[in-house]
């Protein structure tokens, strides 16, 4: 289909004036112009849209039909302008946020509570995993954004650093020969079992980035 907004909104204006010059008139239009309007409205449907009486214009049988599809038109675009300009606003739509472990427990839900008082008609979803599978789910679009902690994205990715530190410590049962020092260094070829976090896991990969390091206890 051919015809323009600018058509529709001329036909409901005649067909609401029942005058194609009090229509042009509310339209602040000539009523050649309008006319044309019509004119090619009709020729692109086919079918006569008004009859042209000595006093008035009436619709047609064809001209019913679509001023019901046409009002239904024109109030979808403005629940369709009205659901963007809320959306501008922030006043409806829905936010998925992806956390790894750390910050998904401990720092993000309060960041959405504070969020949801001030934005209340946002529905808020979270989605807590380790690093790797949230930054998956963000380049899938799964979640609209990611928090992780500690994790290098691959080169190119877009990323905001917040400036949230966090220390890992190591625990130690109180007879441990490590448990009196400050800072322990691994003491290779002695062998310690460690609870470590899973593959995928920031914490996991810091740790082994920083094996040169110092553990603090």
């Amino acid at each position: 289909m051919t015809q323009s907004l600018r058509q529709f909104e001329v036909f409901l204006a005649v067909a609401r004036a029942k005058s194609f010059r009090r229509a042009a008139d509310a339209l602040h239009l000539s009523q050649p112009s309008l006319s044309q309007h019509v004119a090619a409205l009709e020729r692109e449907l086919g079918v006569k849209v008004f009859d042209r009486l000595r006093r008035t214009v009436e619709l047609t049988e064809a001209g019913r039909v679509l001023e019901d599809h046409v009002q239904r038109l024109f109030a979808t675009l403005d629940s369709a302008r009205k659901a963007i300009d809320d959306l501008s606003g922030l006043q409806r739509g829905s936010l998925v946020v992806g956390a790894s472990t750390t910050p998904g427990i401990y720092v993000v839900p309060g960041m959405l509570a504070g969020f949801r008082a001030r934005y209340p008609g946002i529905h808020l979803s979270l989605q807590i995993a380790n690093s790797a599978v949230i930054e998956q789910r963000v380049r899938t679009n799964e979640v609209d954004l990611g928090v992780v902690g500690g994790h290098a994205l691959r080169p190119g990715e877009a990323c905001v650093a917040a400036g949230l530190l966090d220390e890992l410590v190591l625990i130690l049962p109180p007879a441990h020969r490590w448990a009196r020092r400050r800072e322990v260094w691994p003491d290779p070829p002695v062998l310690e079992r460690l609870l470590i976090r899973e593959e995928g896991s920031a914490t996991r990969a810091l740790r082994s980035a920083r094996s040169s390091r110092p553990m603090r206890r």
